[in-house]
């Protein structure tokens, strides 16, 4: 899957080189149909640079940062040196995602490659990734598609896909609850509090109540991002503090650092 149009300055792209010379190097931009990039010398790596070569060569995968482009001239400057290896390792994962999105497409609309560009072309100038909308799709369903220019077949499509292949991303955080009970069956009353943690109930995040040390109990989260787990959590604690208290005891909530 190729993107229409122009990269913006400042992007990052994913190239492949397909000449070097003495002043610079040659890429085809893969992620934009047709388009052409030249590194200069001086974008190639800081410091002085003896051979060319030996920090790119022909048909090397490569992650530039988009500098400048003049469209009347079709021409677009990169540098390499601009971007560091977590920029290179998150941008390629990213395009490869996407890739393998566009895979998904294809064999979903089978026979129908146009159909497959429309929806992808639909959902890129939404979400700007296929993968992202597709993990969109998968987390929020329907809804995350709704403002697309989507048929009622292609939504379903979509949602097939995005269940069947997609793994939704999940986030971990934890917090502390400290309770005690001056009850004679105190040990009762703290379990049955604990317990209304897990009454709690959300399809899309799971809770475990751990044991840490008296009096502290650990509640652990799992969600799909860090505003749904803190809601979980908070719900949780103070179902607990406040079936404690309601029973004589003492409770406090603590968020983990």
């Amino acid at each position: 899957m190729q993107r229409e149009g122009w990269p913006e300055p400042g992007s990052l792209v994913v190239c492949t080189v397909t000449q070097v010379v003495d002043f610079g190097a040659f890429v085809s931009i893969d992620e934009y149909a047709g388009k052409q990039g030249l590194i200069h010398i001086s974008e190639v790596a800081s410091g002085w640079i003896k051979y060319i070569r030996d920090h790119v060569r022909e048909g090397q995968k490569i992650v530039c940062k988009v500098l400048n482009v003049d469209t009347s001239r079709h021409h677009i400057d990169l540098s390499l040196k601009d971007v560091n290896e977590h920029q290179r390792r998150e941008k390629i994962q990213e395009w490869k995602a996407d890739q393998k999105a566009w895979k998904w497409l294809e064999m979903a609309y089978k026979d129908r490659p146009g159909d497959a560009k429309r929806v992808a072309d639909a959902l890129m100038a939404l979400y700007d990734s296929l993968y992202l909308a597709m993990e969109e799709a998968a987390i929020s369903g329907p809804e995350a598609l709704k403002d697309a220019d989507l048929s009622e077949e292609d939504v379903k499509i979509l949602e097939s896909l995005s269940r069947d292949n997609v793994k939704i991303p999940s986030v971990e955080i934890s917090g502390y609850v400290d309770i005690t009970s001056p009850a004679p069956a105190g040990g009762e009353v703290i379990r049955k509090a604990l317990k209304q943690a897990t009454r709690i109930k959300d399809k899309d995040a799971t809770l475990f109540v751990s044991y840490v040390g008296a009096p502290r109990y650990r509640i652990h989260v799992t969600a799909p991002d860090y505003k749904h787990a803190e809601s979980v959590l908070k719900k949780s604690a103070q179902a607990i503090v406040s079936y404690i208290e309601q029973h004589g005891g003492e409770g406090a909530f603590y968020r983990e650092a």
